[in-house]
């Protein structure tokens, strides 16, 4: 029995087409991650409507969908002929949730949080330039907020994403900083970095962060952070509902109601700090 050495570096790809590598990256692969990105945050989406909202080839798009759905990635609905996401990524999706325990550990927590405060109650967690949701706990009113896993919000016009960079280290909130695009969704949006700042350090100061219609007008959030082993915000709990209910009456016991839950999940996950510390 013969051993056969391999080499080493990277394989070379083709010039150009599905097989190239780009910058360090195979550009299929990117490509394939795209659509999937795409289709996972449609009600679904026809090969034509996605060739066009990528700029792709229909040629291109027809080979990657195939290839995802004989993995089960993605599926076709027979009539309609839009794309979606398939069980597979399902299961890769509850992989991630799984990793730390910690959707498990907060779901008596959210659905507490919901019948507390009577309002839809969100656990998120840093994802690059935004907040990923990973939970939720819904309220049973009509008018409400609605955030389905895998949903994704700017850091700077949402609760948790606020909670998290006002705990972040100095030099971890200076590069998010320089990084974000504080885009303008409202007119309460904080685009001003120094009117950012400013409500960081109140952030910290009061334990909880407030979401006043910046994101979206008529709605407010009020969350607070979720302490790892290592002291760091590792992910965020929040209450989302109209302001019409979430009045300025009841921001004080809805506030300690959500400092409460993060507390509690910050300790089980064996947290050296608390929310409000600095």
């Amino acid at each position: 029995m013969s051993l056969q050495t391999r080499k080493r570096g990277r394989p070379r790809g083709r010039a150009g087409g599905l097989g190239a590598e780009d910058s360090g990256g195979i550009r299929a692969l990117d490509r394939a991650l795209d659509i999937l990105d795409l289709i996972a945050t449609s009600n679904g989406l026809t090969l034509t409507e996605i060739a066009q909202r990528l700029d792709m080839a229909p040629s291109t798009v027809h080979r990657v969908l195939v290839t995802l759905a004989a993995r089960g990635v993605a599926e076709s609905d027979g009539q309609s002929q839009a794309w979606h996401v398939g069980p597979t990524a399902f299961r890769h999706g509850s992989a991630f949730m799984r990793r730390s325990g910690l959707v498990e550990r907060a779901r008596p927590l959210l659905r507490r949080l919901m019948e507390q405060t009577g309002e839809t109650a969100n656990l998120g967690i840093l994802n690059g330039d935004a907040v990923l949701f990973l939970s939720q706990a819904e309220t049973h009113e009509t008018i409400r907020a609605f955030f389905p896993p895998g949903t994704r919000s700017a850091l700077h016009a949402s609760g948790i994403g606020k909670a998290l960079l006002a705990h972040a280290r100095p030099a971890d909130l200076k590069r998010m900083l320089r990084e974000l695009t504080l885009e303008r969704f409202t007119d309460m949006t904080l685009t001003d970095p120094q009117a950012l700042l400013e409500d960081l350090a109140r952030i910290r100061v009061r334990g909880y962060s407030l979401d006043n219609e910046e994101r979206t007008p008529g709605m407010r959030c009020i969350a607070a952070p979720i302490f790892d082993l290592a002291g760091e915000a590792a992910a965020g709990i929040s209450v989302s509902g109209p302001t019409l209910r979430m009045s300025d009456a009841r921001l004080a016991a809805m506030s300690d109601a959500v400092i409460a839950a993060a507390r509690e999940l910050s300790l089980g996950m064996a947290a050296r700090r608390e929310p409000g510390e600095s």
